[in-house]
């Protein structure tokens, strides 16, 4: 139901799509509109909602269920997240799969009271439909940034700058922005096809023309970091952005007491020591869907040994498909870390001075937040041209050296090694250090009272709320 004129304060739908990195960039929203007045509701599946519950405790936030079909070709029993799936082959089944929820979401919708407007993932575009159907305004949340999306609008479908023959590493001017050299090989599948068909590019196709129905683009950013883009996109594309992050800034509703036996993880101890003794550290993770091949793990061990920094790494690997002896070997200097970690609170730890980061747009606003300059090493998805603004606009990073000069080629431990120091240690590292510092300053007044996306989110609350009451629905 749409809001009436009886309401007393705006209630807002949120529904993430169902992967961690772009469930939590919402549940960081739910703070922000909790701490203005509004009542929230996050739609979720039976396997997401303890994490989302555990994230949103002694909030007023409500979390509406809604069963996830199983027995779907493609998809493994019980998976309910991307982050679940063996393989991220199997993503367009799975993004697919969602559409079966449509029926449960509308009944569910139903039930509640005078409803102001659906923030969802772009990912559930089928989400529109619904809230057209009930007269809701839709929101659509991508988790990108303005750059990427300003670069896709002009190379990609705009301009149609992929469809020539040039070879997959020749660079190309983007169009609209002739100072950013691309290749194709910044781009993932399908972009990258030259001809572009099939289930992927369909299902993605859908939800750039539902997107483009809905009433605004909610994205995870802040004016100040890219204000070029922001411009651009909304000149020359719709829905407008609007720009209301970094949301990993959202301040927690309440502080849990933690019983007394508590004791703080290994590795924040780890890190503890390090501050102790005075030692930076760098913080190694690529995100928890990347696929690393065991010849690049074995390089990655190397260099990291072979450098003589401090390090913490977050992988999934098992300690089987590590080099035998590896972690005896960086005893004391280096910590290896399976378990799942705060990653925020370990990029704010005074000890670590750098990132080694695939560069998800999550990790980079952390990052940048947390005043720590990257070495970007893009894997997959929109991570190269991520790395792209880190390293060549904004400036808050260097990057990995690959062995034939591709932005998706192998990396030696020598070239991992030589830019591991630089960032760390180097001139280089310096610069990027200094830059960083003053976007994460940036970062922080611009969701502060009075800052860019404190009034964003605000004018957007307002102007949402006050239709509907207009609307008288």
């Amino acid at each position: 139901m749409a809001t009436s004129p009886s309401s007393s304060r705006p209630h807002i739908v949120l529904f993430p799509f169902m992967s961690k990195g772009h469930t939590i960039p919402l549940l960081h929203l739910a703070r922000f509109l909790l701490h203005r007045n509004t009542t929230v509701a996050i739609f979720t599946t039976p396997a997401n909602k303890p994490f989302i519950s555990d994230s949103l405790s002694a909030t007023g936030a409500s979390i509406v269920e809604l069963p996830f079909r199983q027995n779907i070709d493609g998809v493994p029993a019980g998976v309910e997240s991307t982050d679940k799936l063996p393989s991220m082959s199997l993503f367009p089944t799975f993004a697919a799969a969602t559409k079966l929820m449509q029926p449960n979401f509308e009944q569910s919708l139903e039930t509640l009271p005078h409803v102001t407007c659906i923030i969802s993932d772009g990912f559930l575009g089928w989400t529109l439909q619904s809230a057209t159907r009930f007269g809701i305004p839709r929101l659509a949340y991508y988790g990108m940034s303005n750059y990427t999306n300003a670069v896709v609008m002009s190379a990609v479908i705009k301009n149609n700058q992929l469809s020539g023959s040039e070879l997959d590493d020749e660079p190309f001017a983007v169009t609209d922005f002739q100072w950013i050299k691309l290749t194709r090989n910044d781009f993932d599948e399908p972009f990258n096809l030259r001809e572009s068909e099939g289930p992927h590019i369909d299902f993605i196709m859908e939800q750039v023309k539902a997107t483009s129905n809905s009433y605004g683009l909610v994205t995870n950013s802040f004016y100040e970091l890219e204000a070029l883009f922001v411009e651009y996109w909304n000149r020359e594309s719709k829905p407008k952005s609007w720009c209301i992050g970094p949301l990993c800034l959202a301040e927690p509703l309440t502080t849990k007491t933690e019983p007394r036996s508590h004791k703080k993880p290994a590795w924040l101890q780890w890190l503890d020591q390090k501050l102790a003794q005075d030692s930076s550290v760098l913080y190694v993770a690529f995100g928890s869907q990347a696929e690393v091949s065991c010849q690049q793990l074995r390089e990655i061990e190397v260099g990291l040994e072979k450098s003589k920094v401090n390090f913490l790494w977050v992988t999934r690997t098992s300690e089987s498909e590590l080099d035998v002896g590896f972690q005896e070997r960086v005893k004391g200097r280096g910590l290896v870390v399976r378990d799942w970690v705060d990653q925020g609170a370990i990029l704010r730890h005074e000890s670590v001075r750098g990132f080694l980061s695939h560069c998800g747009w999550n990790s980079v606003l952390e990052s940048v937040c947390a005043k720590v300059p990257i070495l970007a090493w893009p894997m997959m998805a929109e991570q190269h041209i991520n790395a792209r603004m880190v390293v060549e606009e904004i400036k808050v990073g260097l990057r990995v050296e690959t062995s034939n000069g591709s932005v998706r080629g192998f990396v030696k431990w020598e070239g991992l090694e030589k830019m591991v120091r630089e960032l760390m240690e180097g001139e280089k590292g310096k610069e990027v250090r200094k830059k960083v510092k003053e976007f994460g300053e940036a970062a922080k007044k611009a969701v502060e009272e009075g800052g860019s996306s404190w009034n964003t989110l605000n004018q957007l609350i307002d102007e949402l709320y006050n239709q509907a009451i207009r609307s008288g629905v």
